[in-house]
């Protein structure tokens, strides 16, 4: 085996080994949840929705690539990369669509009680079912390129000036407006949520400052002190990450096939998986209903009374 492929392997077999067992945790603990009181609190399912989406992106790429890159299997031909690629970008914009939700909510939960603010957190929170489906519309609408422009990397047979190598599969575009088109569209689709995000944490960390002193000691005050401090780490580390992996692809976009290494497709799709692998340490480590309920599956204690109060509290 090639030593860059033996690499390449080992840093997706990383992310697949954190991020496929994390976030399942995640989704199986939220399920346990929505059992025992049927229902889910609106915070509790938007991050639901983003661990199973960001499952998606470390199985779908993380999981393929190294299984690929270690020759176990390989299913990137051209309808396997169509397939790949599609819900790749699909899973990969959803995760970070549902970060600024999740901020945004978050932000509307510190709003004082009767304000206007509050007010339409209690709309947003009723429609939670519609702000989910045009998401996926949304998204899916937008990564439909990669249907039309992705091939097998055996099938090199059109590969041009503005096709982009992603080691196993590659994205054709038939000219030079369509390429910047594309990649114009991502970013700004990376950006724009990028930037509510950060100011919804800003708000965040702003009302935290000032109402550290007053709510010290108030237990309800102290659990939305932690959520909000988890919303913002989650923030932080999606900034960091994506904004290497929108640099590179800025850099993939303007620079020269010839002047173009491989390894920056790599290291693309490396950082723009990590956030879906690393997000669950942050959300299990803060989050105490998923930690909670992931003590109660380890430990499978016979159903007793003190138990069942324990694992529902």
């Amino acid at each position: 085996m090639q030593s860059d492929l033996f690499a390449r392997g080992m840093l997706y077999l990383f992310l697949t080994v954190v991020g496929v067992p994390g976030n399942t945790a995640i989704i199986l603990a939220f399920l346990l949840l929505l059992y025992q009181e049927k229902q889910l609190l609106p915070a509790d399912a938007i991050v639901l929705h983003l661990a199973s989406v960001n499952l998606l992106v470390v199985g779908v790429r993380s999981l393929l690539e190294t299984l690929a890159s270690f020759r176990l299997a390989n299913i990137f031909s051209d309808v396997g990369c169509k397939a790949v690629i599609f819900v790749y970008r699909t899973s990969r914009s959803l995760s970070i669509w549902l970060t600024f939700v999740l901020s945004a909510y978050q932000c509307l939960s510190i709003a004082p009680p009767g304000s206007r603010w509050a007010s339409f957190r209690t709309v947003v929170a009723h429609y939670f079912g519609v702000v989910f489906l045009c998401l996926w519309l949304i998204n899916t609408c937008m990564s439909s390129a990669a249907v039309l422009f992705s091939f097998g990397a055996k099938n090199d047979s059109s590969q041009t000036t503005h096709s982009i190598n992603v080691q196993f599969c590659y994205v054709h575009f038939p000219s030079k407006l369509s390429k910047e088109a594309n990649g114009a569209a991502q970013v700004s689709r990376d950006v724009v949520p990028m930037a509510l995000m950060t100011l919804c944490s800003v708000i965040i960390l702003v009302f935290l400052y000032k109402h550290s002193r007053q709510v010290k000691g108030l237990r309800g005050n102290r659990s939305k002190q932690r959520a909000a401090k988890a919303v913002v780490a989650l923030v932080t580390l999606y900034v960091v990450l994506y904004g290497v992996d929108n640099g590179l692809w800025v850099y993939t976009l303007t620079v020269r096939k010839t002047m173009r290494s491989p390894l920056i497709s790599d290291l693309r799709i490396f950082f723009s998986s990590l956030y879906a692998a690393l997000s669950p340490v942050i959300i299990i480590v803060s989050n105490r209903k998923v930690n909670g309920r992931l003590k109660c599956i380890v430990q499978e204690k016979p159903i007793e009374e003190k138990a069942t109060s324990l694992c529902t509290a």
